[in-house]
């Protein structure tokens, strides 16, 4: 998965970002969600860094993927939580408690 930036000619052009292959998703000592990404400019690889998320933020994320994976509306209500995490968002919040 990589995002390139618009108007790019093809995939060597521009910044791209993707997951780092074979790291997953983990809590960092601040109870943030850490997703590790690469960054490749003009197709050269350029840096490591990671996009941190909030509980509340990876909540709505993972909202918007679930909503849009079942190619329904991607929206969020508020108090609104996807079935497939339910009965989880609970115990993750006790979790970081």
């Amino acid at each position: 998965m990589s995002t390139r930036t618009p108007g790019n000619s093809g995939p060597a052009q521009g910044l791209c970002f993707s997951r780092v292959p074979g790291k997953p998703v983990a809590w960092e000592a601040d109870g943030r969600l850490a997703v590790h990404l690469w960054l490749r400019q003009d197709g050269r690889f350029d840096t490591d860094l990671a996009l941190r998320l909030s509980v509340a933020e990876a909540e709505v994320l993972h909202a918007q993927l679930c909503y849009a994976l079942a190619d329904e509306p991607v929206t969020t209500p508020p108090g609104s939580t996807p079935y497939c995490r339910s009965h989880q968002r609970e115990d993750a919040t006790a979790r970081r408690s």
